[in-house]
């Protein structure tokens, strides 16, 4: 008797767990168009200062400018409006993504606005954001016939199509590889000798903070500048020129390299980094015709930086950055103090979320 009630009652739990498995809800996958969609819900809920709109982990981890913040704070505060630019790097592998855009803030005088740049990471698991990271680049020092000019620029600028266009299949890269050739980039600019290894391709081309500065237009009545007797890098040179000139010596460091979003259906990475110009003797070195050079800021200088590179077999052809100036040796809050700085790569999109 007793046997049989113990299997009846087992059966019956049994039962009950299966019912209870069958009536969990699925949580559907993110895709490409979910993730990106976060990234404007999110947007939305800043604008009004409602984080309610949202889906938010109730750990979710934010920070803003490398601050640890509470929700609702920071930008939440300014935000009024989404411009027009916006560009995605989205890895649905690793649930991460992260997006440069412009956006407008609250000013002084009623009928105007701030307009600002920013970089933004989120991290979202079981259709939860659980990280939020964001960079916001203002321009305090545009005034006058000047206000807005870096707004306004990148605001106008289309998507390069680039961005857009997915590789072959048969010619896409491993995720390791696509970070193991975006950080070549940084390698090759830290204490730059222009013997490095460069993988650019003939056409690469880069944008900082909207304006151009590779292979720019040559102004009328110049010549363009030689990269092996000039003494100064020109934005006149396409990329590999510019390194191969040895003229970029003087960044000593680029250190918290956090490759934190890859997207291997279009060939992107997304890079968080800072770049170190200690000033003092950094600024004298030798080129690699023998040329003694001084150059780079006097007093020590610290840019953050949003980098975002687009690979074709293998090399980079596209470079869009926002930076701005920081503290001298400042930490991006989602490192460590030695991580913080390394110059070792660190691929970000597979870590354990911190925010949960």
């Amino acid at each position: 008797m007793k046997t049989m009630m113990s299997g009846l009652l087992c059966l019956a739990a049994l039962a009950v767990s299966a019912a209870a498995g069958a009536a969990a809800p699925t949580i559907p996958a993110c895709d490409r168009a979910c993730m990106e969609a976060f990234v404007d819900r999110y947007l939305d809920a800043v604008t009004v200062n409602k984080p309610g709109l949202v889906q938010l982990s109730p750990n979710v981890r934010f920070t803003e400018d490398g601050q640890r913040l509470l929700i609702g704070d920071g930008l939440w505060n300014t935000m009024k409006g989404k411009g027009k630019y916006r560009l995605f790097v989205t890895d649905t592998t690793a649930g991460q993504v992260t997006f440069l855009g412009t956006i407008q803030e609250d000013h002084r005088d009623a009928d105007k606005f701030n307009g600002s740049l920013i970089a933004l990471r989120l991290r979202v698991k079981d259709q939860m954001i659980t990280e939020v990271e964001q960079i916001v680049f203002r321009f305090p020092n545009e005034t006058g016939d000047n206000f807005n000019r870096t707004y306004s620029r990148v605001d106008a600028m289309a998507t390069h199509p680039k961005y857009l266009q997915a590789v072959p299949a048969g010619e896409r890269m491993s995720r390791a590889d696509l970070i193991t050739q975006g950080n070549k980039y940084f390698s090759g600019m830290q204490k730059n000798d222009g013997k490095g290894d460069y993988p650019f391709g003939q056409d690469c081309l880069r944008h900082e903070n909207g304006g151009q500065s590779t292979s720019a237009p040559t102004p009328p009545g110049q010549t363009k500048p030689d990269p092996k007797t000039a003494l100064v890098y020109s934005g006149q040179w396409n990329c590999l020129e510019q390194f191969q000139s040895g003229l970029i010596h003087f960044v000593n460091r680029i250190r918290d390299r956090r490759f934190v979003a890859v997207d291997q259906e279009r060939g992107i990475v997304f890079a968080f980094a800072f770049f170190d110009h200690s000033g003092g003797e950094s600024r004298r070195f030798l080129t690699p015709s023998g040329r003694e050079v001084v150059a780079g800021p006097v007093q020590p200088h610290t840019w953050q930086i949003a980098e975002i590179f687009k690979l074709e077999k293998g090399l980079i052809t596209k470079i869009d950055a926002f930076l701005q100036r920081s503290p001298y040796g400042m930490n991006a809050g989602w490192s460590t103090w030695e991580q913080g700085m390394s110059d070792q790569v660190r691929d970000v999109t597979m870590e354990a979320p911190t925010g949960i």
